[in-house]
């Protein structure tokens, strides 16, 4: 059975729309260890429309560039990508493919006994789908320490409750913390 796993970059006030005015000045060597952890031994990559979107507008401009994040974004390019989208439109980016019901699809990779792990980066709105219908396995979070005021919240406050456990943490040096939590029963009653 696959692991589903998120990973997410989100202020101390919940924000996990990120903007790059609070986001880049956190980025250092440490985060991007931790981002590269993250990415590592991906099997399948599920993104949004949108985040799909940005992603293929840089990385393989980035891969052909041949930079420092050259290898990186050969990894993001070869790795086979999910998105969630009704359209029709040309997805563009090799080893792309679309499902109009991500959460059955999403279902379907965790049983796949040949998929190891599906990391689903960024999609807020996956995200809290995965949460509710009990198909994501661990929600990474690296909390920026700064309150960033406005955009969108990683839980929707019309959703049920959703009890976590936290598995590990660890403080970077910008002051980021690495969050990773699974999802969980309540904790018994304290009398």
């Amino acid at each position: 059975m696959a692991t589903v796993a998120s990973t997410l970059f989100i202020s101390l006030d919940g924000v996990a729309e990120v903007d790059p005015a609070w986001h880049f000045p956190y980025f250092d060597d440490a985060m991007g260890e931790v981002v590269d952890a993250d990415y590592a031994d991906t099997d399948v990559l599920v993104l949004g429309r949108v985040t799909y979107d940005s992603f293929a507008g840089a990385w393989p401009d980035r891969e052909a560039a041949g930079g420092e994040d050259a290898t990186f974004a050969t990894h993001l390019g070869e790795v086979r990508k999910v998105v969630a989208t009704r359209g029709q439109q040309e997805l563009g980016w090799r080893n792309a493919e679309r499902s109009d019901d991500i959460v059955a699809t999403v279902a379907a990779l965790r049983a796949d006994g040949g998929v190891g792990k599906v990391l689903v980066a960024g999609s807020l709105s996956i995200v809290r789908q995965l949460l509710v219908a009990g198909q994501l396995d661990e929600l990474r979070l690296l909390v920026h320490p700064v309150a960033a005021g406005r955009g969108q919240h990683l839980f929707d406050p019309e959703a049920p409750l959703q009890p976590l456990r936290l598995l590990r943490s660890a403080v970077l040096p910008t002051g980021v913390v690495q969050l990773v939590y699974a999802p969980s029963e309540l904790p018994g009653r304290v009398a």
